[in-house]
């Protein structure tokens, strides 16, 4: 049985909607490209100290900085599935919350009646593994939500429900 972990700020009694699994590999992978990237650019001092083209550079230097990329690395692959499982969204009768965070927690409340569009992306790495990113945009700069890792079926069927929601609220006013 999956531990359950309730926040103080998450509001009582609603039941929030975990993202995809999916999205841990999509972010495996785009933290394991930009890993490879530092990783080859502080390896190009080691390299010239090796060589012996940069006899004067500090060996302990040239082995410390990619050694610190491989730490970062290791750290940042150990946290990402905490991060994703940490990601939630609730639909209420009024509202939509938003849900993330380890360390700090946020819950972000999107009033329906406040959205002025939603919008749907999908990347590459996204489409090769069918997930999508929906943003909700609001007149406030601050209050623009990103639910990232959504199936794409999920994303079109929630696009389709906030539009109508946002629409119905702006029709009451």
């Amino acid at each position: 049985m999956p531990r359950q972990h309730s926040s103080a700020i998450d509001p009582e009694g609603v039941q929030f909607l975990r993202v995809s699994e999916r999205l841990i590999t999509a972010r495996f992978i785009s933290a394991g490209i930009g890993a490879l990237i530092f990783l080859a650019i502080t390896m190009v001092p080691l390299a010239l100290k090796l060589t012996g083209v940069w006899g004067g550079y500090p060996a302990w230097l040239a082995w410390a900085a990619p050694a610190v990329v491989l730490v970062i690395a290791a750290w940042e692959m150990v946290l990402i599935p905490r991060q994703v499982r940490a990601i939630g969204y609730a639909e209420r009768n009024e509202d939509l919350l938003v849900r993330g965070g380890i360390l700090f927690r946020r819950v972000m409340v999107v009033p329906y009646g406040r959205m002025q569009y939603v919008d749907v992306t999908m990347g590459p790495l996204e489409r090769m593994l069918g997930l999508s990113t929906i943003h909700l945009h609001t007149a406030s700069p601050g209050t623009n939500a990103v639910i990232n890792g959504l199936p794409a079926a999920e994303a079109g069927r929630l696009r389709e429900a906030l539009s109508a929601r946002g629409e119905a609220k702006l029709a009451g006013l």
